[in-house]
């Protein structure tokens, strides 16, 4: 009898660390090395988010350096003309972490005077499953890049999955025990 309640204990744990992994956010280092920065090309941000897949509840990190720069939400007409007036939303503080709440295309610039112009502008799709696209891609002038801090590489975000995998170990190891 007991032995049943061990093997009953050991996959309702061990299901519920598989579900908590699955469902992990994945956080990404805007930019990567680039960071959040007036970027070495106007596609430099179009190309970082190309190869990704951003989902509902995934994590956007804005590394910057502190009053040079700001992420600004705004709409497609204002990404499009590089205006920040009646942003949806402002960070001005960094790193920004931006959870990502919504399906559907989110647009980022930076609002300081020449920036975004300059290419720091950022389109995503956020899809609310694993199916995603590839963003708009931005039509501004090339400026040289400026230099800030690289953050960890965006492979960091794998801790999340490490963590359930922990979780599910550790399940095991409890059923085992009891």
């Amino acid at each position: 009898m007991a032995k049943n309640l061990n093997s009953v204990v050991f996959v309702a744990l061990a299901a519920v660390a598989l579900l908590q992994s699955s469902v992990a956010a994945t956080t990404y280092f805007v930019g990567d090395s680039t960071n959040w920065a007036i970027p070495p090309s106007t596609n430099t941000y179009s190309n970082w988010a190309a190869n990704k897949t951003f989902v509902v509840g995934d994590i956007l990190v804005f590394n910057f350096a502190q009053g040079r720069h700001v992420v600004a939400q705004v709409t497609k007409a204002g990404y499009d003309s590089c205006n920040g007036t009646g942003a949806i939303s402002m960070q001005q503080n960094s790193p920004a972490n931006i959870t990502l709440q919504t399906a559907g295309e989110l647009y980022y610039i930076c609002s300081v005077d020449g920036h975004c112009n300059a290419g720091q502008k950022l389109a995503i799709n956020v899809t609310g499953d694993s199916t995603g696209a590839t963003p708009p891609s931005s039509t501004a002038t090339p400026t040289p890049p400026s230099t800030t801090a690289s953050p960890p590489d965006s492979s960091a975000a794998t801790s999340l999955g490490v963590a359930g995998l922990s979780a599910t170990f550790l399940s095991i190891a409890l059923a085992l025990w009891f």
